[in-house]
């Protein structure tokens, strides 16, 4: 075993651009997988439905893909939809903010929304090129199921339900909200249950979005209208009229909405969002999940570190959850070379360099945490809705967006860059 040799455990967006960061500096890294290998016959099955879910993704991550060698896969799919503007809107009061120039002639990307099968299957194709293979092993289709830790000097040997047993210096909790390695490892989480629940579908309005995120504020929680990629000949003959939503509910309302006729949603969906892109002509891949956040106490353990979601889990109003554990990896990547060439090429993966890329990213993400729970209240829920509170927040909202310096760096802060 190389004193450098790193374990990745799951192969999610996050999971897998590590892999290949670390892959692209010639270190060693074995990255698990518990889903089944996908051939592409299989990948291709797979994209050509759409999916009602997109990740918007920042500049900041987008130049992390490019990084990877993945994003130039993505774009030449032709499944994404860059966005230049950000509205946001509240129906009851008058405040709304605009981000993004829409005066200019050429308007300036500030992301792009993409599915998330696109992305993997653009990362699934780097994973096995010639730059990355000889320093890259995959497993796909076996589950982790012991973890033992051999000493700081060892690191963790991770048993396989195969029997394979996989020796690293440097473990890497990439698996998602429930991590198996962060209960493994014995860290806790701080959760915060919202008592929400998100519809998602994708729908085709009679209006274009124009390149335009939407996001409106409503007394029962956010909707969000995010352009989608046009995928089908008749979609590209009558471009830019597909949206994925997001539509927070309190929970026993959304799980009653959930249960009604697809028009019904779709009728009750248009209104609610005061037919800002027309009424919808078609409504596809309905769907709900349970809105909670969580913070892992700690990000770091001997020879062990968690990232994305693994980490941290936020509010989706702002769309930002994927984008903070593209952050992790750029800091975690970043510190590992650092400290590995400072060293002259002994430590990998070392307390001080792990509790180092903690103090960068944990106090970040406790404050996106925060603050879109800040978000959520001062919008949704009955003490939202006192007049007091919307005249402040109105009032609010309306001098901000009169402030065009702010509005910039709001607009630079969205973009990761």
């Amino acid at each position: 075993m190389k004193n450098n040799h790193t374990l990745i455990i799951g192969s999610g967006i996050v999971g897998a651009t590590l892999a290949l960061k670390l892959a692209q500096a010639k270190m060693p890294v074995t990255l698990i997988d518990a889903r089944p290998a996908r051939d592409e016959s299989d990948w291709q099955e797979v994209l050509s439905a759409r999916d009602a879910r997109v990740y918007a993704l920042s500049l900041a991550s987008i130049n992390l893909l490019k990084d990877v060698g993945a994003w130039q896969k993505t774009a030449l799919s032709g499944r994404k939809a860059d966005y230049s503007q950000m509205q946001v809107w509240q129906l009851n009061g008058m405040g709304e903010l605009l981000f993004g120039d829409s005066e200019s002639s050429a308007p300036k990307l500030l992301g792009s929304m993409v599915e998330p099968a696109v992305i993997e299957h653009a990362l699934w194709q780097r994973l096995s090129e010639d730059d990355v293979s000889d320093y890259l092993t995959v497993i796909a289709g076996h589950k982790v199921v012991a973890m033992d830790w051999l000493g700081a000097q060892q690191g963790y040997r991770v048993t396989l339900d195969n029997d394979t047993a996989i020796d690293a210096q440097l473990l890497i909790g990439a698996d998602g909200r429930g991590s198996f390695v962060r209960k493994q490892a014995g860290i806790e989480l701080d959760m915060l249950d919202y008592n929400q629940t998100a519809i998602c579908c994708a729908i085709q309005t009679t209006k274009p979005h124009q390149a335009t995120a939407r996001q409106a504020m409503l007394p029962t929680g956010t909707l969000a209208l995010l352009p989608l990629a046009d995928i089908t000949d008749a979609d590209k003959a009558n471009p830019q009229h597909w949206q994925s939503i997001v539509w927070t509910l309190p929970r026993n309302q959304a799980l009653a909405l959930i249960e009604e006729d697809a028009r019904v949603i779709a009728d009750k969906l248009a209104a609610a969002s005061n037919y800002e892109l027309g009424a919808i002509s078609q409504i596809e891949s309905i769907a709900s999940f349970p809105l909670t956040a969580q913070q892992a106490k700690s990000y770091v353990a001997d020879n062990l570190v968690l990232i994305g979601d693994a980490a941290h889990g936020v509010h989706p109003l702002a769309g930002q959850g994927l984008n903070l554990g593209m952050l992790d990896v750029q800091a975690l990547s970043e510190q590992l070379m650092h400290d590995f060439a400072r060293s002259g090429g002994t430590l990998w993966g070392s307390n001080q360099t792990l509790r180092t890329y903690e103090r960068l990213r944990r106090p970040h993400n406790i404050l996106m945490m925060h603050s879109f729970s800040a978000l959520n209240w001062l919008f949704a829920g009955s003490l939202a809705q006192m007049r007091p509170i919307q005249q402040i927040r109105s009032e609010g909202m309306y001098r901000v967006g009169k402030m065009k310096p702010l509005m910039r760096l709001f607009a630079k802060q969205a973009s990761g860059v």
